[in-house]
């Protein structure tokens, strides 16, 4: 049985290649070589097979108009990091995004700032939720 790619679930090495794409934009093997594997030498094909396995599973979107070709993410950071976490509060918090959050509060000291951030979230939540 051919095991099917899925494109909601990169592996870390390829997470670690979109964050290089989400912070660089649109890039050749050797920009995403040079951002993760320049100083432990060599990596340029793991680069390039990386990049090629991504572009089958649809994570990347390749320009080879040009004779190097440029890869770019296929989806946003912010729409990847909701599939994970959508992923995440089904198989782990049994749906419930309540029990998400309140680990996730429970577990560390947050800062003001964030705390502040997730108050005026609440709050617009709030507002935007039917009576």
């Amino acid at each position: 049985m051919t095991k099917r790619l899925d494109p909601t679930r990169p592996t870390e090495a390829e997470l670690e290649i979109l964050h290089v794409l989400w912070a660089r934009g649109p890039s050749t093997v050797r920009d995403v070589h040079d951002a993760l594997y320049r100083d432990q030498g060599g990596g340029y094909t793991n680069a390039l097979k990386l990049l090629q396995v991504m572009h089958a599973k649809g994570l990347v979107v390749r320009d080879d108009a040009q004779r190097a070709h440029i890869y770019r993410a296929a989806h946003s950071k912010g729409r990847t990091q909701r599939r994970f976490l959508n992923d995440l509060v089904a198989r782990v918090f049994d749906g419930s995004r309540a029990e998400l959050v309140l680990q996730a509060l429970g577990g560390q000291r947050a800062s003001r700032d964030e705390i502040e951030a997730i108050r005026t979230l609440l709050d617009r939540l709030d507002k935007e939720s039917p009576p």
